[in-house]
């Protein structure tokens, strides 16, 4: 059985992970209220598509982005987000924005009849594509960083991908994403994946 280490709230410092690396982002912006913290989002994302660990994510993030360094990068052109956090494949996690602050993560999204879920989520990106698995370190860290969450924002209760926010639009994190083990391991922290996660469209039949 998959579990999950107990969180200690002392391991925070103003909406700062201390078991991450800090790497402030200019892309974030106050919080609609800062108590409505319900909602956690799980992302996947490798720049450029397919190429793991290099250092672009974390130059997106934070601005610095060479847009001429590979032809990808032309699509996105001048694109600001963040993402709060970011585990890459070896587990080892990169934090840009306060959980106290809304980061920019999910763009056009929608959730239990809520729009905008960057004014009450906390996004998580992880370095992989939506059509690949995830790493064993990765997946520990998430469930470390998850119950870090749950021992400071006590309104924290629901987590889903980026796909079920943003149907239609985004992917990711994707059907490589193991979201049974994941939800294995919450059980013990009070945080629940939504049921929709479960779900997979049914393959047309062949006409």
């Amino acid at each position: 059985m998959v579990t999950t280490p107990r969180a200690d709230a002392a391991a925070w410092s103003a909406g700062w992970w201390q078991q991450a690396r800090a790497c402030p982002s200019p892309n974030c912006e106050p919080r609609p209220d800062p108590q409505d913290i319900s909602l956690l989002v799980v992302h996947a994302i490798s720049l450029p598509p397919r190429v793991y660990g290099g250092g672009e994510v974390e130059a997106l993030f934070t601005n610095r982005l060479d847009w001429d360094a590979h032809p990808y990068f032309q699509g996105i052109r001048g694109l600001r987000v963040s993402s709060h956090f970011f585990i890459d494949r070896a587990g080892l996690v990169v934090q840009f924005v306060s959980i106290h602050e809304r980061a920019w993560h999910a763009g056009a999204s929608c959730w239990a009849g809520r729009d905008n879920c960057n004014d009450y989520s906390v996004g998580v990106e992880l370095e992989g594509m939506d059509d690949d698995c995830f790493t064993a370190q990765q997946y520990g860290s998430l469930l470390r960083l998850s119950a870090g969450l749950c021992a400071v924002l006590p309104q924290l209760r629901t987590v889903l991908g980026h796909e079920h926010i943003a149907p239609g639009r985004k992917l990711d994190p994707g059907p490589g994403f193991d979201w049974a083990t994941y939800a294995q391991g919450l059980a013990s922290v009070g945080l629940q994946v939504a049921p929709v996660a479960f779900e997979r469209p049914q393959e047309k039949p062949a006409s």
